[in-house]
């Protein structure tokens, strides 16, 4: 007699199509459009399936986003050599992301999924703040010489990031010097 497995059995395979299926419609329709059946059809899966591995529709968008199925751009800021250009640069396109229909829809519902499940939030903060990421940036540029030694990277980067969600949730659409004030404001003026 063969023993048989407890709780639900979760496919890879289902949950990539999850996911496929979900960028393309939010690509499509957008978030407000976008519900459960609509993207268990699309997938071919069945709802159940879909509710194992995600309690609601913002927790797959957020996974989309994570997993870079929903935005080309990395969450990580670039590492072109000169950290505040970089930051610079790296805020004034999520600033710009934000202000699009789409990127405002997309952000405040990975930020509500976040709020929503604990487990989400965590892996936003993970993409932002381990490898590949704000914090990572930082501490090049303190290895570069660009910051001090002693920069509170952690902070800095969650300063960073808790500003991007704000100008998400306001809603304010950002100044053209918005990205260099607030760089400047986190790691001190530029250095003449």
């Amino acid at each position: 007699m063969s023993a048989h497995r407890q709780g639900p059995v979760r496919s890879e395979a289902a949950r990539v199509a999850v996911l496929e299926a979900t960028a393309r419609l939010f690509a499509a329709r957008g978030y407000d459009h976008l519900t459960m059946e609509g993207i268990a059809v699309e997938a071919s899966v069945s709802k159940q399936t879909i509710y194992r591995w995600w309690p609601s529709k913002g927790a797959i968008v957020a996974d989309c986003l994570l997993e870079g199925r929903l935005l080309v751009d990395s969450l990580a800021p670039p590492d072109n050599g000169d950290v505040r250009a970089d930051l610079v640069g790296w805020i004034g396109e999520v600033f710009g992301v934000a202000e699009r229909a789409v990127g405002e829809t997309l952000l405040q519902s990975v930020i509500a999924a976040a709020a929503d499940n604990p487990d989400v939030g965590q892996r936003l903060h993970d993409a932002l703040a381990v490898e590949g990421s704000v914090i990572d940036r930082l501490q090049l540029g303190i290895d570069a010489g660009q910051l001090a030694a002693d920069a509170p990277i952690d902070e800095l980067a969650e300063a960073l990031v808790g500003a991007l969600i704000l100008r998400a949730l306001s809603r304010k659409p950002a100044e053209p010097e918005s990205a260099r004030r607030l760089v400047n404001a986190l790691l001190g003026p530029t250095p003449a």
